[in-house]
C-alpha cells in the first residue's frame, strides 16, 4: 500500500506530517490513493476521528485532495513540491535569462530613501497602536488608483503582492472553492492556490489577457474567484485592453458574487494603459506592487478594495503581522515622492529589448510573444528538449511548466537585462533549439 510506505503518527498533526514529508521526499508520488480513514484507523491504533483531522489538513494544505467514494489521493501538483523547483540550474558561463528579475540599473538606489525614512523614525517613531499604514503613501497610492479608474475604497498594505492575494483568498474563500487563474501564469500564483486547500480552474490568456469564453466557462463551472493580471502578465505580457475589457466585465456581471482579484503586475514598469474590471462583482481587491519597479527586497504591496474584504484583510493582518513596516513605507513613499524612478523611460527600455527580441525571432520563423513587460513567451513544440539545447548553446531560460496547467508547451526568456547585441545570436540559438513552427496561439 503506498509504495510500502508507512504511514505514522498517534495524533493528527503526526499523521500529517509523515503523510506531506513523504509527497516531498518524492516517496508518495502525484495521483497515488491514500487509505481509507477508518483502515488507516485501524493500522495507527487511533480514532478515525485523528485521521480525519490529519486528512482535512492535507486538503487545507493543498497536499492530498478528495473526491468522496473514490477517496484520497495525493494532488497532481501538490503544493509541498513548488513549481520554483522547476528550474534550470545555471552553469558558470551561461548567460542567464530565466531568473524573471528587473535590470537592477534600472532599479532607484534605495540608501538616500531609508536614510530619510529612518531619521524620520528617530523623530517620531511608530509604536503599538499607531496606524498600521503611512497616511502620505495612502494619499498617493490612492491618486493613483483614482487616476487609473479604480473605484473608491480603503487602502491597506502587504508584503508583496502574493501576501495580497493570499489574505484576500482567505477572506472569502474555503478549502475546497475553486479559482479561476490565467494559464499560462505566474507560478508562484499557481502554487500559493492549492497550497490554500482551493482548486484551479485554468483560464486561457492571449495578448489581451483571459479569455472571455474561458472565464465564463469556469464561473459557470463553479469558480468562486477570478485573478487577472492586468499588465506585464508573467509569463506571456499580455495586457488587458480596452476592448477585452468591456467584454469581461460583461461576463463578470452575469456572476456579480464572484471574488475579483486584479494584479497590476506592471504598474511604474510599462506605458500601456490600465484598463481595470474592479467593481464589476460585490467583493473585489486590487493590487500593486513595488518589486518590478523599485525592487524585489522591498516586499511592499498596496492595495484596495470594496469594504467588506478590506476590512476583513486588514482584521486578520492584525492578527498576524500586524502591519508592514512603517520604515519601508516611509522609504517607499520617499521613491515616490522624489521621482526616483522614471516610469517612462523603464517602459521604454524594456520594450526596446522585448520588440528587438521578438522581431528578430520573427525574421527566423518563430512566433514569439510580449505585448508589455519584461518576458517573451515562446510556444515549443519540446519544451524540455528546447530548454536543454538552449543551455548547451550558453544561454538559461526558464521552462514553460513552471508557469501551465493544461497550457501547450512553451519557454520564457527574461529580456530585462538583454543587451542589443544579444539579441541576434539569442535568436538564432532559438531558432537552432525549437525550429521554425506554423502559426500557433498561445492560449
Amino acid at each position: 500500500m503506498l509504495g510500502e510506505y508507512p504511514i505514522q503518527g498517534r495524533r493528527a498533526a503526526e499523521i500529517s506530517a509523515s503523510v506531506e514529508r513523504a509527497v516531498s521526499d518524492g516517496v508518495l508520488r502525484p495521483g497515488e490513493l491514500l487509505p481509507p480513514m477508518r483502515e488507516l484507523a485501524e493500522k495507527l491504533g487511533v480514532n478515525p476521528n485523528t485521521v480525519a483531522a490529519a486528512y482535512r489538513t492535507l486538503r487545507e494544505r493543498g497536499v492530498i485532495e478528495t473526491a468522496g467514494r473514490r477517496g484520497s489521493r495525493v494532488r497532481a501538483k501538490p503544493a509541498t513540491t513548488g513549481r520554483e523547483q522547476i528550474r534550470v540550474e545555471v552553469p558558470e558561463g551561461v548567460r542567464d535569462l530565466a531568473d524573471g528579475n528587473p535590470d537592477p540599473a534600472l532599479l532607484p538606489p534605495l540608501a538616500p530613501a531609508f536614510g530619510a525614512a529612518a531619521a524620520q523614525g528617530d523623530r517620531e517613531p511608530v509604536l503599538y497602536g499607531a496606524d498600521p499604514v503611512e497616511p502620505g503613501l495612502v494619499r498617493i497610492a490612492r491618486a493613483d488608483l483614482d487616476a487609473d479608474g479604480v473605484p473608491d475604497g480603503p487602502v491597506a498594505v502587504a508584503s508583496g503582492s502574493l501576501d495580497a492575494v493570499e489574505r484576500v483568498l482567505a477572506a472569502h474563500l474555503k478549502p475546497g472553492d475553486t479559482v479561476a487563474v490565467e494559464d499560462p501564469g505566474w507560478g508562484s500564483l499557481l502554487d500559493l492556490v492549492p497550497a490554500l486547500g482551493l482548486r484551479t480552474a485554468a483560464v486561457a490568456v492571449d495578448d489581451e489577457g483571459p479569455v472571455p469564453d474561458a472565464v465564463r466557462r469556469a464561473l459557470d463551472a463553479g469558480a468562486r474567484a477570478l485573478i487577472v493580471t492586468d499588465r506585464a502578465q508573467n509569463p506571456t505580457g499580455a495586457a488587458v485592453s480596452a476592448t477585452r475589457a468591456r467584454a469581461l466585465r460583461a461576463v463578470l456581471r452575469e456572476y456579480p458574487d464572484t471574488l475579483l482579484i486584479e494584479d497590476d503586475h506592471g504598474h511604474r514598469i510599462v506605458d500601456l494603459p490600465l484598463h481595470p474590471l474592479a467593481g464589476t462583482t460585490r467583493n473585489w481587491a486590487f493590487v500593486r506592487s513595488v518589486a518590478k519597479a523599485y525592487g524585489p527586497d522591498l516586499r511592499l504591496a498596496v492595495l484596495t478594495g470594496d469594504a467588506v474584504t478590506l476590512d476583513r484583510v486588514s482584521g486578520r493582518q492584525r492578527l498576524g503581522p500586524g502591519w508592514v513596516s512603517r520604515l519601508v513605507q516611509r522609504a517607499v513613499l520617499r521613491l515616490w515622492t522624489d521621482g526616483a524612478v522614471d516610469a517612462s523611460a523603464v517602459a521604454a527600455a524594456y520594450g526596446r529589448r522585448r520588440d528587438a527580441l521578438i522581431g528578430a525571432l520573427a525574421d527566423r520563423g518563430i512566433e514569439a510573444y510580449g505585448r508589455s513587460g519584461m518576458n517573451v513567451w515562446i510556444p515549443v513544440p519540446d519544451e524540455t528538449g528546447a530548454v536543454a539545447r538552449l543551455l548547451h548553446a550558453g544561454w538559461a531560460v526558464a521552462p514553460g511548466a513552471r508557469f501551465r496547467l493544461g497550457a501547450p508547451p512553451g519557454i520564457r526568456i527574461t529580456v530585462s537585462t538583454l543587451a542589443a547585441h544579444e539579441t541576434g545570436p539569442l535568436a538564432d540559438a532559438v531558432a537552432a533549439a525549437v525550429g521554425p513552427a506554423p502559426a500557433r496561439h498561445h492560449v
